[in-house]
This record gives C-alpha cells, sequence and structure tokens, in this order.
C-alpha cells in the first residue's frame, strides 16, 4: 500500500495545495495531528484539505481536541484517538495530543503519559501507529536541546513493533528518523511523505 503522511499542517495553504496533488498517487492518506493552529481555524484547515484522493486517516494533534476533529473532519475520514481500524488488511492504530501534557496552556490539548499509556495498552497490534507526539528519545529534541518525547508511546512502539510509526508535534526534528527494535519512527512535517506498507 502506498501511503502519504503528514503531520502540523497549520493552516498551511502551500503544503496543502502539495498534499492534495500528491494525494492522487496514493492509496491511504495520514494526517498525524496539528491542522490548524492554537485551536483556531479547523474548518479552514480542512477546507485545504478537500480534494484529497485517498482515504485518510489523522489523529488529533495538540492545536485541536479529538472532539474538534471529528466535527470538522471531511467526509470519508476516520479519527482515531486511543482506537484502531483495518485498511485493506493494514492495521493502524491512532493516537493524537501532546503527550506529555505541555506548558502551551489551557489551549493545548493534551494527555499525561499514565492517560496516554492506558489508552496505547487497548492496541494488541499495528502495522502502522499513529501519533502526534513523538516517542521519547527519537525526533523529540527542541530548538533549546530538550527531549520531550514521549515514554509511553516508545513503550508502545517497543512492545508492538510496528512496521513503521509516524508522528510530528516537535517542528525542529521535522524530517528526523530513528528505530526503536525493527519499527521505523519518523517525524513528518508538513509536506509529502511517502512510504509503502
Amino acid at each position: 500500500m502506498r501511503v502519504l503522511a503528514f503531520s502540523d499542517l497549520h493552516l498551511s495553504r502551500r503544503h496543502a495545495r502539495a498534499l492534495v496533488e500528491a494525494s492522487g498517487e496514493a492509496d491511504l492518506v495520514i494526517g498525524a495531528g496539528d491542522f490548524c493552529h492554537v485551536r483556531e481555524g479547523l474548518d479552514e484547515a480542512m477546507s485545504l484539505l478537500e480534494g484529497v484522493a485517498a482515504p485518510m486517516v489523522v489523529v488529533p494533534g495538540n492545536s485541536e481536541t479529538v472532539e474538534e476533529l471529528r466535527a470538522a473532519a471531511l467526509p470519508g475520514t476516520t479519527v482515531l484517538h486511543g482506537e484502531g481500524v483495518k485498511v485493506e488488511g493494514l492495521q493502524l492504530f491512532g493516537l493524537g495530543g501532546g503527550i506529555p501534557v505541555t506548558p502551551f496552556g489551557d489551549w493545548s490539548f493534551d494527555l499525561t503519559e499514565d492517560e496516554a499509556a492506558e489508552m496505547l495498552d487497548r492496541c494488541t497490534g499495528a502495522d502502522l501507529l499513529i501519533t502526534h507526539s513523538p516517542p521519547k528519545g527519537i525526533a523529540d529534541v527542541t530548538s533549546r536541546g530538550v527531549s520531550v518525547g514521549s515514554t509511553a508511546i516508545r513503550d508502545a512502539i517497543a512492545r508492538l513493533q510496528p512496521a513503521l510509526a509516524v508522528c510530528g508535534h516537535v517542528h525542529d526534528c521535522w524530517g528526523q528518523e530513528g528505530r526503536i527494535g525493527d519499527s521505523r519512527v519518523v517525524n513528518l512535517g508538513p509536506g509529502p511523505n511517502w512510504f509503502n506498507l
């Protein structure tokens, strides 16, 4: 399956155009959160993606709640948050939000490590794990040199060993990747990222 994946669109018209154009060659499109900015403009962000030509599976970022994303999602889009779905034989599991809790304040949709671990424990197997936040120690270092990834996500990847785990959230690490056991972990960013699964 040819998978097109992105994160942290943040209302970027330029990136949305590139994603819509690229989607014609995709079997599946993955959005790993932060479609809008600071809980504003989610409907506009979804309208920018209206031309996506493949089924889309998304998780909320910390810039939108799961309820807001489900209300705004385009027809045919699957929103995951602590749950999985099978697409053409491929098992996906998704978890959104900022993990651990961010310092951004009340607007940010965040989970504690314990909340995230409880939700990730529901997953018994996945070929593709979609999270907004990165796992601790991979593609998770801010411009100030601080590792802000999630131990719960790292533990889940180590346990589940998905072929691919995608994330976003830490803008300074867009395009970076690493491995946890046999699992490839990629911090996506807003441009088109291609994977064959």
